[in-house]
């Protein structure tokens, strides 16, 4: 059957069948592809994966073992498409390289003030930190690029023997037909026409198998949503909940320089039953890191998350810190919500899913790179009992175990209520009610007169029609504090080869035109950060005979559309190695 065989992206038989279409089956099926062997494979370049290539090699070298390992990674850099806030807590680094320091690892701002705000329109209100749980504050965290943490784990990695690919985007699993587990994956597929022709460039790709496959992909990535689906590993689960976060790096005068402030908010430009806020961080060469996330699930078809983020910075406490300074960079990704409730079965036949494939973010905490690194460890010391043990491709129940007595899971409990309430009640009064949750469970062990409370609607199945709202309107970017989306994305360095097949597909190409349109207003044209969406109209005075555009070239790789489409009709899948962003100190 079809079903079982499903794989880039797909969720299923019918998406398969379009997917697949796309590049037609004459330019992948029947090639031949060089095989590579490895004990463990590893698809994602950022913290979760090297975090796990690296203390499997540690283990091996500890032992006087040989254990064989690859990292995969789609951008053209190591780090390139990581993107984060970031304060960075240590804890996993900690325990990964002890030595961290005198390894010179790229940590170079400790915190030295936390600052947490409530914003109206023009003014402020300062939460005392005295009200927030301990674990709330970022004393003893770092203020850094967490693109450059990757790059110099990256260097660790390969100094101890691994073999990192960057440029090598895994585009499809390799299934073993009797028993339906993960062998590997298909990598480094080039030269396909957008046609879906092979060209005089093509390249088949390499078949990399392993005795265990780790998914690292971040944030919905296209094979682990097919592994997910596959195996069912959500069932049981609460749906998976997402944001869409914004950044900028901005560089100011050396009199606004305020080294080690960490500064947070929620309120104004968002309304009370929108979840959201931003971060404020300043740090290294009088760089300040600037952004907002928007709970995706909104329900207002009008909202631009985007458009959010630069009205946001015309507030007078946040204008303050920028006013004078460079725009450096820009970038937008997702990021999981879900917590606790949200995380699916961890382990499946042949390998297992880490960090943000799976979603170990910290909500409250906006943190999630030490979580992510932590289970990447927790995933490679089972791989490598279970190498050394002459097991492979079956279940490492042992990561699973692991990661339900880790400190991951414990911190994660304890703030497993914060979003639901967030999303049921509101930003102040779901905020108060979180705020006593987790104090609760904080001084109690755990326990909470609240009990653990699901997700209900998906993100998508959030959004409301267009007839229950009044369109938002935005005023225009002044192009000092303020930017539109083209201009963003060019210093994103975003750039795809063009003549390759769009990597962002339709299921059903009159849907965005015959019900997104009239129903929703197509809000794909403002969820996107990056002017990936248009309607085009053949008579714009008269709005007739509209079309639906996606200029594929202009994708952050976020996967905001695959999340928040309202008919789930778009679905993201990986493009060829080496295109997207180029994140430069994000």
């Amino acid at each position: 059957m079809a079903e079982d065989a499903i794989e880039g992206g797909a969720e299923n038989a019918r998406q398969e069948a379009i997917i697949d279409n796309l590049p037609p089956l004459e330019a992948l099926t029947g090639v031949e592809r060089e095989v590579m062997e490895y004990d463990v494979v590893i698809v994602g370049g950022g913290p979760a994966g090297l975090a796990a290539a690296i203390r499997l090699k540690q283990r091996a070298e500890k032992d006087g073992k040989e254990i064989s390992v690859a990292v995969l990674e789609k951008s053209a850099e190591i780090g390139g498409h990581v993107l984060s806030g970031a304060v960075i807590d240590p804890r996993a680094l900690n325990e990964l390289f002890p030595d961290w320091k005198e390894r010179g690892a790229p940590l170079e701002t400790p915190v030295t003030k936390d600052r947490f705000l409530v914003l109206g329109p023009q003014g402020e209100a300062a939460l005392p930190m005295a009200l927030m749980p301990p674990f709330m504050h970022n004393h003893g965290c770092y203020i850094a690029s967490l693109g450059n943490v990757a790059r110099w784990l990256a260097e660790q990695a390969e100094a101890l023997g691994v073999e990192v690919y960057p440029g090598m985007a895994a585009s499809h699993v390799v299934w073993e037909p009797e028993t339906g587990r993960v062998k590997g994956v298909v990598a480094g597929v080039f030269g396909i026409d957008r046609e879906g022709r092979p060209t005089s460039e093509f390249q088949p790709g390499i078949e990399l198998h392993g005795k265990y496959v780790f998914i690292a992909e971040g944030v919905r990535g296209s094979l682990a949503k097919t592994i997910i689906a596959r195996h069912r590993l959500q069932d049981g689960k609460s749906p998976q909940k997402y944001g869409i976060g914004l950044k900028e790096l901005w560089q100011v005068p050396a009199e606004k320089h305020r080294p080690g402030l960490a500064q947070h908010s929620v309120g104004w430009p968002l309304d009370e039953d929108v979840g959201g806020g931003s971060f404020l961080y300043h740090f290294g060469d009088r760089y300040v890191a600037i952004g907002y996330v928007v709970h995706l699930n909104y329900r207002n078809p009008f909202l631009s998350p985007f458009d959010e983020f630069q009205r946001f910075k015309h507030h007078p406490s946040i204008a303050e810190h920028l006013e004078g300074g460079t725009r450096i960079s820009y970038g937008a990704r997702a990021i999981t919500e879900g917590g606790l409730q949200s995380i699916p079965k961890l382990s499946f036949p042949g390998g297992a899913l880490i960090g943000c494939s799976a979603g170990f973010v910290n909500v409250p905490r906006i943190k999630g790179s030490h979580n992510a690194m932590k289970t990447g460890m927790l995933a490679a010391d089972a791989a490598y009992e279970a190498v050394q043990a002459g097991r492979s491709g079956d279940e490492l129940v042992e990561y699973q175990a692991a990661f339900e007595k880790s400190w991951v899971h414990k911190e994660l409990a304890l703030v497993r209520n914060a979003k639901p309430l967030l999303s049921k009640f509101g930003t102040s009064l779901g905020g108060a009610f979180g705020m006593f949750d987790m104090w609760c469970r904080t001084l109690l062990g755990g326990w909470s007169p609240i009990p653990t409370l699901q997700h209900g609607k998906t993100d998508a199945e959030a959004t409301e029609p267009a007839a229950k709202h009044k369109p938002i309107a935005y005023p225009k970017p002044d192009g000092k504090l303020s930017f539109d989306k083209l201009s963003s994305v060019f210093i994103s360095n975003t750039n795809h080869a063009e003549d390759q097949p769009a990597h962002l597909k339709l299921l059903d190409p009159s849907k965005p035109i015959q019900v997104n349109l009239p129903k929703y207003g197509e809000p794909a044209r403002l969820y996107c950060p990056a002017g990936v969406y248009e309607v085009v109209y053949g008579d714009e005075a008269a709005k007739t005979d509209p079309r639906f555009v996606i200029n594929a070239q202009n994708c952050v790789h976020c996967k905001t559309c695959d999340i928040k489409d309202p008919s789930q009709n778009i679905v993201w899948t990986t493009p060829e190695g080496g295109g997207g962003p180029n994140y430069p100190n994000m």
